[in-house]
């Protein structure tokens, strides 16, 4: 007889990867269960994914432990963040600073995917299912347009900002020098995120802008939407050429009212459910944060089942709640800081400009206060 699975996971992303290493560690049986593709944030069908993303030392660690962190010319490690606001204000972080190797890395998504795909493929303990199967705890990792969240009564609360993310990649004239550039502005909020290794050229772009000029520039000729990138970053890297096809997805603040619950028992076994990355959650891209947030929620989770008494099941409700307390308080305070600096810099009403500019000279200056957010951002304990 077929041993009885102790976890199933539903969904195959980064997060339900990551977590399904992380429990078959434990010895775990896992069973891992492929999500119907979410619409609106993938690359278009037969096209590259362009999309990367921002990790901190945090979410390095806990990838690495699972032998799953790409090869150096897929992981850029970035040494300074400069940041410009719309009329003079400036930010800037400094690795060096904070005494740190890199303030995050910046991933490709298929090699990262790739390398977590193959460390399933050889883990003997996480068996890839075409259907969700009979486990004692069922993970919920699907994204933000998780069907099986609606299935298990959970309420996912959004609010859409006017805004939509464009997701390119480019090459620049001149090297990026291991820097992330941000241009926050009335029009949208522009990143230039450095990719190919510390000589490289190339960079991944994240454009937030409002749903009409998304549609605009979506439609622009390749040379022609370099040439806006060229113009609202100031010309930062020289020349740019577009390498590849742009994705768009709309933008929104969500989190979910329960990322926990029972399930109706069969026989006299318990089965609960759990909630993780973004079908729990998700925030405005502008600080990188969205996959270090849902990495650090499977990391939350597998302690708790890891710290467990002996004679408490992996889907005893109490052990769910204190991963529940903790994830949503870290997830609310990193949505209230990005929600924030979206409005505020989307307003241009009365004397707000030139407050909010001053605000970011006067933080660029304000030392411990820097610091901290530095580390928060790092990951760093």
């Amino acid at each position: 007889m077929a041993q009885p699975f102790d976890i199933c996971i539903r969904g195959t992303g980064i997060v339900g990867r990551t977590l399904a290493l992380l429990l078959a560690r434990e010895k775990r049986k896992v069973a891992l269960v492929a999500a119907p593709a979410a619409a609106g944030h993938r690359a278009p069908s037969g096209h590259h994914d362009v999309r990367a993303y921002a990790l901190n030392a945090a979410s390095r660690e806990l990838l690495q432990s699972l032998r799953s962190w790409p090869d150096a010319e897929y992981a850029t490690a970035v040494q300074r963040m400069h940041v410009l606001g719309d009329r003079g204000g400036s930010v800037e972080f400094n690795a060096a600073a904070q005494h740190a190797d890199a303030l995050a890395w910046i991933v490709d998504v298929p090699a990262l995917e790739a390398r977590l795909a193959e460390a399933v493929r050889f883990q003997p303990q996480v068996e890839v299912v075409d259907a969700p199967v009979s486990a004692a705890l069922t993970v919920v990792c699907e994204g933000r347009a998780s069907a099986t969240r609606t299935e298990f009564g959970a309420h996912f609360d959004i609010t859409p900002y006017a805004q939509h993310a464009i997701a390119a990649r480019l090459t620049c004239e001149q090297p990026h020098q291991q820097v992330a550039r941000q241009w926050f502005s009335p029009d949208g909020i522009l990143a230039f995120l450095p990719m190919g290794g510390p000589q490289g050229n190339s960079v991944a772009v994240v454009w937030s802008v409002s749903p009409e000029q998304a549609a605009l520039l979506m439609e622009l000729p390749a040379q022609e939407f370099a040439g806006r990138l060229h113009e609202t970053s100031g010309g930062a890297l020289g020349a740019l050429t577009l390498t590849g096809e742009r994705a768009v997805w709309p933008l929104q603040l969500a989190r979910a009212d329960r990322w926990c619950g029972a399930l109706h028992p069969e026989g006299r076994k318990a089965r609960s459910w759990v909630l993780a990355g973004d079908a729990a959650h998700t925030v405005h891209p502008l600080a990188g944060q969205g996959l270090n947030l849902g990495l650090a929620d499977v990391q939350a989770l597998a302690n708790v089942l890891h710290a467990r008494d002996y004679w408490r099941s992996v889907s005893d409700l109490r052990l769910l709640r204190r991963y529940e307390r903790e994830r949503k308080a870290a997830v609310w305070t990193m949505g209230l800081a990005t929600d924030g600096l979206q409005q505020l810099f989307m307003r241009q009403d009365g004397p707000l400009p030139m407050l909010r500019n001053a605000g970011m000279k006067g933080f660029d200056l304000s030392g411990p206060l820097k610091d901290f957010v530095a580390r928060q951002a790092m990951g760093m304990r």
